[in-house]
């Protein structure tokens, strides 16, 4: 019951008309983000994170969470009629979505996508509603050595899922993690790797490094490497299925949102392994499988786009419960509360209520209010991929300019800001993950603080982390993750013995 009177309370604060034009913008924003490829929320939310120096917290919140997932919705419209995933999360979409437009199927596909991100994202968020308060009671009861080796555990599974190799995404964490330590020192007082600056006195500023990676390093790249090749679009009918279609797409929907839901809740990479595995349940499960590949088969589309959403949506319950971003957009949503001297964790659901049953609230407004945007006017949104290159990320640059300078007036901002840009190009370059970097600046002090607060309650003895249950089970997990991946690995390379066969003579030496 009172779980129910904080929910209408949510609605209560986020059904003002201030908070539906916030809530309709960022859908709005969220969904034309979603359709440009290329773009995406992490490079949106980072060059508008300037915003929170003047906008109320609840209502600069709910706009962001709406470009967040009105991203997801818009992303599925390039996969399917470009073959060009908008987002990262849509690429399995497009598997089987451009498969379905060149065979005539485009607004079946479309219609699909939007329908089952509807389906997904209400779910999810009722699942949000239920378990996040639940799992925020648990946290509270958690210690700095829990804490702690939780945020190692996110460290890991963020720096060894992204990227191409481990070695890799580690690089990234510890250089965002070195970013984190520049400034005064919580305890002794002290300067910290400032280099006499004193513009690094106050620490480095995360909205900077996120615009300067993101929203900078992606204009770059993209004149550097890409948009030099002409793009095709699939002819777009009406945007309806048939009752065949609705039979076999509501099943779907559901696995993909069980599918999708826990893979949000952890720090797993974000939704691609989510959508890649409800391919592959769907694929396995239909009764069409010729479709497949071919003309392009409709679970194929429905499955991964609820997935897709459903942990999108999921992200919020680590974010609000435990301060751990999931993904690359939640991290840069943690550094928004920052700005506004909210910390994230189990006590603001006590601390800020009303913030984060609006937020809550704005997820079932915002899903209504993406359907109405997706379906009917789908073919405003496709309007959008007219747009020159050249313009639109000249006008990044602008804008990411301009709300940089605004923060603090600082043209030592500005050059560090591009001089990260420049870093974000040669990370693109060759294959470093920049989501690790974000987790880094953010987690870094946090996890510094829990060390040292950990260490102080074991009076200097590190097997305070072993001691702990929870905590000694959450290294394990750290260990599993980067030792198992190796092992599996080794054993692929070395090859069975043949019944009968002895190792070879050199082999035993060895």
């Amino acid at each position: 019951m009172e779980l129910w009177t904080q929910l209408m309370g949510g609605f209560a604060t986020a059904a003002t008309p201030i908070n539906l034009m916030w809530a309709f913008l960022g859908c709005a924003i969220g969904t034309g983000i979603g359709v440009l490829p290329g773009l995406g929320p992490a490079v949106t939310v980072a060059m508008l994170l300037p915003i929170t120096a003047q906008v109320e917290p609840t209502a600069s919140m709910i706009f962001f969470a709406g470009i967040y997932y009105g991203a997801m919705y818009g992303g599925s419209t390039t996969s399917i009629l470009l073959n060009t995933p908008g987002e990262t999360g849509t690429m399995v979409t497009a598997l089987e979505g451009f498969k379905m437009a060149k065979s005539g199927r485009a607004g079946a596909a479309l219609a699909t996508s939007a329908i089952g991100s509807f389906v997904a994202g209400t779910v999810a968020t009722v699942l949000v509603t239920t378990f996040a308060p639940i799992v925020a009671e648990f946290a509270v009861r958690l210690g700095p050595p829990e804490y702690f080796a939780l945020m190692l555990l996110a460290f890991t599974t963020v720096s060894a899922v992204l990227g191409k190799s481990t070695l890799r995404g580690l690089t990234a964490l510890f250089i965002g993690i070195a970013m984190g330590t520049v400034g005064i020192d919580q305890i002794s007082g002290s300067a910290r790797y400032s280099s006499g600056m004193p513009e690094f006195l106050d620490g480095v500023e995360v909205v900077l490094i996120a615009v300067g990676l993101f929203a900078i390093g992606e204009a770059f790249y993209t004149a550097l490497y890409e948009g030099r090749s002409p793009q095709s679009m699939n002819r777009m009918n009406k945007v309806h299925m048939t009752r065949s279609e609705w039979r076999r797409s509501w099943p779907a929907w559901l696995r993909g949102t069980a599918i999708g839901f826990p893979f949000g809740t952890i720090p797993a990479g974000g939704s691609e392994i989510p959508t890649f595995l409800s391919y592959g349940v769907e694929r396995k499960l239909s009764k069409h499988k010729e479709e497949f590949g071919t003309t392009g088969a409709i679970e194929g589309v429905a499955g991964p786009e609820a997935a897709n959403n459903a942990a999108v949506t999921a992200t919020l319950v680590p974010l609000l419960t435990l301060g751990i971003p999931t993904s690359v957009t939640a991290a840069i949503l943690l550094s928004a509360l920052q700005n506004y001297g909210i910390q994230a964790g189990p006590q603001l659901f006590e601390t800020s209520s009303t913030l984060v049953w609006a937020l809550i609230a704005s997820l079932y407004i915002g899903n209504v209010m993406l359907l109405v945007l997706n379906l009917p006017m789908v073919g405003l949104w496709v309007k959008l991929l007219k747009i020159p290159r050249p313009q639109l990320y000249a006008g990044i640059l602008i804008f990411a300019t301009v709300g940089v300078y605004g923060m603090r007036q600082s043209a030592f901002d500005l050059f560090l800001m591009y001089g990260v840009g420049v870093v974000g190009v040669l990370m693109r370059r060759f294959d470093f993950p920049t989501a690790p970097v974000i987790v880094g600046l953010i987690l870094g002090p946090m996890a510094e603080a829990q060390m040292r607060n950990a260490m102080s309650i074991g009076e200097g003895n590190w097997m305070v982390f072993i001691e702990r249950p929870m905590s000694a089970t959450l290294i394990a997990l750290v260990v599993v993750i980067l030792v198992l991946p190796r092992l599996m690995k080794l054993r692929k390379r070395t090859p069975p013995l043949a019944p009968g066969q002895d190792a070879a003579p050199g082999d035993a030496a060895r």
